[in-house]
């Protein structure tokens, strides 16, 4: 029920973003509205989702009254005014624009299945605005058993492919990170949690790579590594880490530079460039990464 509202006001946000500051009279909205679900609109509906989008995403949508007409104004500083809110219009916009493809432009829309577990999102964004714990069974890949687990969810995190949501776990009681794609159930609860005011995803994350949570003792290591110009392209426009920089370009070789803790998944990101970088810094991760090509050398060695 909650993703389905949400779907509905990400339209509403859609529809009024492209009509521009003239905007679409009730009777244009309700008809579009009607078209597109299948179902009866009225103007009371439309307030009362007006009355929500307000309150949810903090865009206020206004009317003319010269002219009785709904439009959003400053539309480009409202919707990108902060990275959560564009985070949530992208995420379902983009989604339900996938899902119409698929119905509607069969052969002509083609989609990668992604085990993202987008279904619990909309559940996740209204606990986190309640501050409410989760009641989640969750299944690891290494056991075919469900685990139950009260999650106090602090955040949500995406990385390749994968929604994650971050929080506190009672079972055990510890900072952890939950696959949205390994969840088997979830509801909300009735019991409230308190989240620090200073409390930042992005912060928490900043030197570890992927949703790997630091480790008691590792520290971030600043690494070199070097490539040529054309994957030097590639690697500007979707780096590695945030950190990375560029520091030389001489004779065709790229030389870039990332501070982050060198995890085991770090380690298995390099090797997937194979030979088109080349770790020169520092020697403990450029033997890492040989180590790893060797083994998987030696499985086709023969």
């Amino acid at each position: 029920m909650v993703d389905e509202l949400i779907q509905k006001y990400i339209w509403i946000i859609d529809t009024l973003h492209a009509a521009g500051d003239t905007g679409l009279t009730i009777n244009e909205i309700c008809n579009r509205y009607e078209s597109e679900f299948r179902e009866e609109y009225s103007r009371s509906s439309f307030n009362h989702h007006r009355t929500a989008i307000e309150n949810v995403f903090g865009i206020e949508i206004l009317c003319n009254r010269s002219t009785n007409r709904y439009y959003i104004p400053f539309q480009d500083d409202v919707i990108d005014d902060s990275q959560s809110k564009k985070w949530i219009i992208n995420t379902f916009t983009i989604n339900n624009l996938l899902t119409l493809g698929k119905e509607r432009l069969s052969g002509r829309v083609s989609v990668e299945n992604i085990p993202s577990g987008h279904k619990y999102l909309a559940t996740i964004i209204e606990a986190m605005k309640k501050n409410c714990e989760l009641i989640i069974s969750y299944q690891k890949y290494n056991s075919n058993s469900l685990d139950i687990r009260h999650l106090q969810p602090f955040a949500v995190k995406e990385f390749e492919k994968r929604w994650y949501v971050i929080g506190y776990s009672a079972e055990p009681a510890a900072l952890r990170v939950y696959a949205l794609d390994r969840i088997k159930s979830m509801e909300m609860s009735d019991k409230s949690f308190s989240l620090s005011k200073d409390f930042d995803v992005n912060d928490l994350f900043y030197d570890s790579f992927g949703v790997y949570l630091p480790q008691e003792g590792q520290k971030a290591e600043t690494i070199l590594f070097t490539t040529n110009e054309k994957d030097a392209r590639y690697l500007r426009d979707l780096p590695i880490h945030h950190s990375q920089t560029e520091i030389d370009n001489h004779d065709g070789k790229i030389t870039f530079r990332i501070r982050v803790i060198p995890n085991d998944n770090f380690i298995m990101n390099i090797c997937k460039y194979g030979s088109r970088i080349e770790i020169i810094d520092p020697p403990s991760i450029r033997e890492k990464v040989i180590e790893e090509l060797r083994k998987a050398y030696k499985q086709y060695e023969n």
